[in-house]
């Protein structure tokens, strides 16, 4: 007799297919998907092969096939569009850095996929993420994972209480090597596939170029740099191709180190200094949600970037969805649009979005 139904989306690499392989060995009535999102794919280490390519379903099938689990393709071209890609291009026009990644899994993987597994008669979902969940003491807690080097965790910081109860990583306990080792001791296709780099729809990194041919002229924020004292240094042609902490590219030539440390999206204005500069005391967060409840200051750390080292932070509620957190020491390069997600020791409480830099 099968356990209970649960749909894995499977990406057609290795963790995905892992993931797949340990819940029906644990004896779970497994079913694959795999979500089409971009007619654009990313690039990878290997030539020919990326995020929502035909290769990578082809590979998520063969998979599939060798697991003896049934597999299906769910086109989220649209909503894809919608929810990620169009907030991905307004975000920049604004002087943001918006985070894709955290959209998708909120948006898709964690709620389009959802609703459609209910109609598959699943009651859990499960992706490859490097995270764990637990339940304690009557609630579920999701926490980082063991391997330092892979953990998700922050990608994951806007899943609910009923989000985190029909949810398993299976990886999450385990490391990137010890997952090649699962795929090749069952003979799984993607033993050895490469990893997929960067944002899965814009395969050459060029994220300016994506703004400039989805957005309308139009919307395009040319202006000045200025240093501190708004002396201005040079021109620009859009204050997309700006990020908060960036050093090259500023097209100023006078031979002078200086970063980026402020864009103004409404002018665009953007503000260059020395690296000092950059230093923040802490930020706002802005449609900030908790895992489970509004936590109690003390013990907590903000991770301001997904390979940024967590910080020591209090935080004040300054409303029903938004929140100051003052580091206690100055962290660099706080960049409006990009994930603060909060953390106490391995867990995630919660986050939201960079709204400013205090």
């Amino acid at each position: 007799m099968s356990g209970p139904r649960i749909v894995v989306a499977m990406s057609g690499g290795v963790d995905s297919s892992v993931a797949a392989a340990l819940l029906r060995d644990q004896g779970y009535d497994v079913v694959g998907v795999s979500m089409q999102l971009s007619t654009t794919p990313a690039a990878t280490v290997r030539e020919g092969q990326g995020c929502c390519s035909l290769e990578d379903f082809r590979d998520a099938r063969r998979v599939a096939d060798a697991l003896g689990i049934p597999y299906y393709v769910w086109n989220l071209r649209d909503a894809f569009k919608a929810r990620v890609q169009d907030v991905f291009t307004a975000e920049y026009l604004r002087g943001r850095t918006p985070n894709p990644c955290v959209l998708c899994n909120r948006d898709l993987k964690f709620d389009e996929l959802w609703r459609r597994a209910a109609t598959l008669g699943a009651g859990l979902v499960a992706t490859g993420h490097y995270a764990r969940v637990v339940e304690q003491d009557g609630r579920w807690r999701l926490l980082r994972a063991h391997d330092e080097k892979k953990d998700q965790s922050y990608f994951l910081f806007s899943l609910t209480q009923a989000e985190l109860a029909r949810t398993r990583f299976p990886l999450g306990d385990l490391t990137k090597e010890e997952v090649r080792e699962h795929a090749r001791r069952l003979g799984l296709p993607v033993a050895e596939k490469p990893e997929s780099q960067e944002i899965c729809f814009v395969p050459d990194r060029d994220y300016a170029g994506w703004v400039e041919r989805h957005a309308d002229r139009e919307e395009l924020k040319p202006g000045a740099i200025v240093d501190e004292d708004g002396t201005t240094l040079a021109s620009h042609g859009g204050v997309h191709r700006f990020t908060v902490g960036q050093r090259r590219g500023l097209g100023i030539g006078d031979g002078v180190a200086r970063w980026v440390t402020r864009i103004d999206g409404a002018t665009g204005t953007v503000h260059v200094g020395g690296q000092s500069a950059l230093a923040s005391r802490g930020l706002v967060a802005e449609q900030v949600r908790w895992a489970s409840g509004t936590p109690t200051d003390g013990g907590i750390r903000v991770r301001i970037r997904h390979r940024h080292a967590p910080v020591k932070a209090h935080l004040t509620h300054t409303g029903t969805d938004r929140v100051e957190a003052w580091f206690d020491e100055p962290a660099s390069a706080v960049t409006p649009g990009q994930a603060a997600v909060f953390y106490r020791g391995d867990e995630v409480l919660g986050g939201g979005w960079i709204a400013a830099a205090l």
